[in-house]
Protein backbone atom coordinates (compact mmCIF):
# COMPACT_ATOMS: atom_id res chain seq x y z
CA UNK A 1 0.00 0.00 0.00
CA UNK A 2 1.15 3.39 -1.09
CA UNK A 3 1.89 5.66 1.80
CA UNK A 4 0.37 8.80 2.83
CA UNK A 5 1.44 12.02 1.98
CA UNK A 6 1.75 14.29 5.20
CA UNK A 7 -0.97 16.42 6.24
CA UNK A 8 -0.88 20.06 4.46
CA UNK A 9 0.74 22.55 7.05
CA UNK A 10 -2.14 24.59 7.72
CA UNK A 11 -4.23 21.13 8.98
CA UNK A 12 -1.39 19.98 11.18
CA UNK A 13 -3.14 21.53 14.36
CA UNK A 14 -6.82 20.03 13.18
CA UNK A 15 -5.13 16.40 12.56
CA UNK A 16 -3.39 16.19 15.83
CA UNK A 17 -6.65 17.25 17.50
CA UNK A 18 -8.35 14.18 15.67
CA UNK A 19 -5.60 12.15 16.73
CA UNK A 20 -6.21 13.05 20.20
CA UNK A 21 -9.66 12.54 19.75
CA UNK A 22 -8.68 8.70 18.58
CA UNK A 23 -6.22 8.37 22.26
CA UNK A 24 -8.87 9.22 24.14
CA UNK A 25 -11.66 7.14 22.79
CA UNK A 26 -9.29 4.51 22.68
CA UNK A 27 -7.95 4.67 26.31
CA UNK A 28 -11.83 5.13 27.50
CA UNK A 29 -12.84 1.98 25.79
CA UNK A 30 -10.06 -0.07 26.98
CA UNK A 31 -10.97 1.35 30.60
CA UNK A 32 -14.14 -0.09 30.13
CA UNK A 33 -12.81 -3.59 29.04
CA UNK A 34 -10.71 -3.64 32.46
CA UNK A 35 -13.55 -2.84 34.69
CA UNK A 36 -14.81 -5.73 36.60
CA UNK A 37 -17.94 -3.37 37.26
CA UNK A 38 -20.36 -3.14 33.86
CA UNK A 39 -22.52 -0.12 35.26
CA UNK A 40 -19.53 1.82 36.67
CA UNK A 41 -18.36 1.41 33.22
CA UNK A 42 -21.18 2.91 31.44
CA UNK A 43 -21.25 5.62 33.55
CA UNK A 44 -17.27 6.38 32.88
CA UNK A 45 -17.97 6.25 28.61
CA UNK A 46 -21.45 8.15 29.49
CA UNK A 47 -19.67 10.79 31.47
CA UNK A 48 -16.02 11.18 29.05
CA UNK A 49 -18.63 11.02 25.80
CA UNK A 50 -19.92 14.00 27.50
CA UNK A 51 -16.98 15.78 28.10
CA UNK A 52 -15.50 15.15 25.00
CA UNK A 53 -18.77 16.14 22.75
CA UNK A 54 -18.94 19.81 25.47
CA UNK A 55 -15.04 20.76 25.18
CA UNK A 56 -13.22 19.05 22.29
CA UNK A 57 -12.11 20.41 19.09
CA UNK A 58 -12.91 17.48 17.36
CA UNK A 59 -16.67 17.10 18.76
CA UNK A 60 -19.04 15.93 16.03
CA UNK A 61 -21.61 18.25 17.40
CA UNK A 62 -22.46 21.71 15.47
CA UNK A 63 -22.93 24.89 17.48
CA UNK A 64 -26.25 24.36 18.05
CA UNK A 65 -26.64 20.94 18.56
CA UNK A 66 -28.23 19.41 21.89
CA UNK A 67 -25.89 17.22 23.55
CA UNK A 68 -25.81 13.01 23.87
CA UNK A 69 -29.06 12.15 25.63
CA UNK A 70 -29.15 8.19 27.06
CA UNK A 71 -31.38 5.46 28.42
CA UNK A 72 -30.66 4.48 31.85
CA UNK A 73 -28.27 1.75 32.49
CA UNK A 74 -30.24 -1.83 32.30
CA UNK A 75 -28.04 -4.94 33.02
CA UNK A 76 -30.34 -7.07 31.18
CA UNK A 77 -28.78 -5.51 28.10
CA UNK A 78 -25.76 -7.50 28.49
CA UNK A 79 -24.74 -10.53 26.80
CA UNK A 80 -22.47 -12.80 26.36
CA UNK A 81 -22.96 -14.63 22.67
CA UNK A 82 -21.21 -16.97 21.01
CA UNK A 83 -20.63 -16.47 17.14
CA UNK A 84 -22.12 -18.55 14.28
CA UNK A 85 -21.88 -18.74 10.56
CA UNK A 86 -23.71 -15.99 9.20
CA UNK A 87 -27.16 -16.66 6.97
CA UNK A 88 -26.58 -13.30 4.83
CA UNK A 89 -23.69 -13.66 2.15
CA UNK A 90 -23.46 -10.89 0.21
CA UNK A 91 -21.55 -7.54 0.98
CA UNK A 92 -22.74 -4.63 1.79
CA UNK A 93 -21.43 -1.07 0.06
CA UNK A 94 -21.41 2.17 2.00
CA UNK A 95 -21.15 4.93 0.52
CA UNK A 96 -18.12 6.88 2.69
CA UNK A 97 -17.45 10.69 1.43
CA UNK A 98 -14.42 11.59 0.06
CA UNK A 99 -13.23 7.82 0.82
CA UNK A 100 -16.21 6.58 -1.95
CA UNK A 101 -17.38 3.28 -0.51
CA UNK A 102 -17.29 1.08 1.92
CA UNK A 103 -17.26 -2.74 1.87
CA UNK A 104 -19.26 -4.41 4.52
CA UNK A 105 -18.77 -8.13 4.38
CA UNK A 106 -20.84 -10.40 6.77
CA UNK A 107 -18.24 -12.73 8.64
CA UNK A 108 -21.05 -13.92 11.68
CA UNK A 109 -24.23 -14.01 13.34
CA UNK A 110 -24.90 -13.54 17.09
CA UNK A 111 -25.86 -16.75 18.96
CA UNK A 112 -28.06 -15.66 22.55
CA UNK A 113 -29.73 -12.59 21.59
CA UNK A 114 -33.53 -13.87 20.26
CA UNK A 115 -34.07 -15.18 23.76
CA UNK A 116 -34.35 -12.01 25.02
CA UNK A 117 -34.39 -9.04 22.45
CA UNK A 118 -36.45 -11.89 19.61
CA UNK A 119 -33.33 -12.24 16.69
CA UNK A 120 -29.94 -12.36 16.33
CA UNK A 121 -27.90 -10.32 14.17
CA UNK A 122 -25.15 -10.12 11.58
CA UNK A 123 -21.73 -9.03 12.29
CA UNK A 124 -19.48 -7.14 9.66
CA UNK A 125 -16.13 -6.96 8.80
CA UNK A 126 -15.21 -3.64 7.49
CA UNK A 127 -12.83 -4.64 3.96
CA UNK A 128 -9.86 -2.19 2.81
CA UNK A 129 -6.54 -1.13 5.30
CA UNK A 130 -6.57 -2.49 8.54
CA UNK A 131 -10.40 -3.52 8.76
CA UNK A 132 -12.20 -3.96 11.77
CA UNK A 133 -15.49 -5.64 13.21
CA UNK A 134 -18.66 -3.56 12.46
CA UNK A 135 -22.33 -4.07 14.22
CA UNK A 136 -25.13 -1.93 13.84
CA UNK A 137 -29.01 -2.39 14.44
CA UNK A 138 -32.07 -1.39 14.68
CA UNK A 139 -34.95 -1.69 16.53
CA UNK A 140 -38.69 -0.71 17.37
CA UNK A 141 -36.90 2.73 19.15
CA UNK A 142 -35.18 3.17 15.73
CA UNK A 143 -36.54 7.22 14.57
CA UNK A 144 -39.40 7.22 17.71
CA UNK A 145 -36.76 7.15 20.57
CA UNK A 146 -33.78 6.54 18.65
CA UNK A 147 -32.13 7.70 15.34
CA UNK A 148 -34.09 5.99 12.95
CA UNK A 149 -30.42 5.37 10.80
CA UNK A 150 -29.93 2.99 13.60
CA UNK A 151 -26.82 2.78 16.54
CA UNK A 152 -23.41 1.42 16.26
CA UNK A 153 -22.95 -1.56 19.00
CA UNK A 154 -19.34 -2.51 17.66
CA UNK A 155 -16.87 -0.29 15.46
CA UNK A 156 -13.40 -1.87 16.00
CA UNK A 157 -12.04 0.94 13.85
CA UNK A 158 -12.95 3.03 16.54
CA UNK A 159 -12.10 1.21 19.44
CA UNK A 160 -15.95 0.31 20.04
CA UNK A 161 -15.14 -3.30 21.70
CA UNK A 162 -16.74 -5.00 24.72
CA UNK A 163 -14.08 -7.79 24.96
CA UNK A 164 -14.30 -11.23 25.57
CA UNK A 165 -15.69 -13.24 28.54
CA UNK A 166 -13.29 -15.97 29.43
CA UNK A 167 -14.66 -18.94 28.00
CA UNK A 168 -14.33 -16.48 24.69
CA UNK A 169 -17.84 -15.61 24.02
CA UNK A 170 -18.21 -11.97 22.73
CA UNK A 171 -19.57 -9.71 25.20
CA UNK A 172 -22.59 -7.15 23.22
CA UNK A 173 -23.59 -4.58 26.12
CA UNK A 174 -26.52 -2.56 23.97
CA UNK A 175 -26.23 0.10 27.18
CA UNK A 176 -23.16 1.42 25.24
CA UNK A 177 -25.14 2.07 21.90
CA UNK A 178 -24.44 4.95 20.12
CA UNK A 179 -25.34 7.40 17.25
CA UNK A 180 -23.19 7.68 14.14
CA UNK A 181 -22.01 11.20 14.15
CA UNK A 182 -23.96 11.86 11.16
CA UNK A 183 -27.21 12.02 13.66
CA UNK A 184 -25.23 15.41 15.01
CA UNK A 185 -24.30 17.15 11.79
CA UNK A 186 -25.09 16.89 8.30
CA UNK A 187 -20.67 17.48 7.84
CA UNK A 188 -20.80 13.54 8.33
CA UNK A 189 -21.29 10.63 6.14
CA UNK A 190 -21.64 7.60 7.99
CA UNK A 191 -22.74 4.09 6.98
CA UNK A 192 -26.24 3.06 8.26
CA UNK A 193 -27.22 -0.49 9.77
CA UNK A 194 -28.85 -2.36 6.85
CA UNK A 195 -32.78 -2.87 7.18
CA UNK A 196 -32.00 -6.85 8.00
CA UNK A 197 -30.30 -5.54 10.89
CA UNK A 198 -33.34 -4.75 13.08
CA UNK A 199 -34.40 -6.46 16.30
CA UNK A 200 -38.20 -6.48 16.20
CA UNK A 201 -38.52 -4.84 20.06
CA UNK A 202 -37.28 -2.16 21.90
CA UNK A 203 -33.47 -1.78 22.79
CA UNK A 204 -33.96 0.95 25.62
CA UNK A 205 -30.15 1.55 26.58
CA UNK A 206 -27.66 3.66 25.32
CA UNK A 207 -28.28 6.80 23.18
CA UNK A 208 -31.00 8.36 22.55
CA UNK A 209 -32.70 10.14 19.52
CA UNK A 210 -35.23 10.80 17.37
CA UNK A 211 -34.17 12.50 13.93
CA UNK A 212 -35.85 9.52 11.09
Amino acid sequence: MAEAAGPAPDSVAATATLWDWRRRVADLWHGIRASNDPEAAWRLWRDTRTELFRTHPQTPLDPDSDMPEYFDYDPALRFAVALAPPTIAEPIFMPAGGDGEVKLLPFAETAGLASALGGELTLYWVTGYGGGVFLPFLDATSGKESYGGGRYLLDTIKSADHGVTPDGRTILDFNFAYNPSCYYSPRWICPLSPRSNRLPGPVRGGEKGHLP
